[in-house]
């Protein structure tokens, strides 16, 4: 298996240990190795009331990692359609919750309208250049 090199060293190293070789193998499996975690007795199994509490992040729910990821990658630029497939929804309404308008995506969008005009321009994107009168 090919592991990204994006990927942090932690979960490469679970993937080398825990994971089949298989392109379609799960990540996590519950108690009977190669079968899906499922949802009953979960936080009793895991222990995720203490370990969350144990980091100092007493009442987060295990929902919220997915909640806090699709905000991270709306935020890294990725588009509605990208979130869709990575969330597996047909819908868009539920992509755009994670696409909030905020001043930072303000500040990248116009700095991507500016070097598209410095790269219309021939100028890269050194603008101290001066641009020739009338373009």
């Amino acid at each position: 298996m090919t592991i990204p090199a994006a990927i942090r060293a932690d979960l490469v190293d679970h993937i080398q240990r825990y994971v089949d070789p298989e392109p379609t193998a799960l990540l996590f499996t519950g108690e009977k190795s190669g079968n899906p975690v499922r949802r009953p007795n979960f936080n009793q199994r895991s222990r995720w009331g203490k370990v969350v509490a144990d980091l100092g992040l007493a009442g987060v729910r295990f929902h919220d990692l997915r909640h806090a990821g699709n905000i991270w990658a709306s935020k890294a630029g990725m588009s509605t359609k990208d979130l869709m497939a990575r969330m597996g929804h047909d819908d868009m309404r539920a992509a755009l919750i994670y696409q909030r308008a905020t001043s930072d995506a303000d500040a990248r969008i116009a700095d991507s309208l500016s070097k598209l005009v410095d790269e219309h321009r021939g100028r890269g994107h050194d603008r101290t250049r001066p641009t020739p009168e009338g373009t």
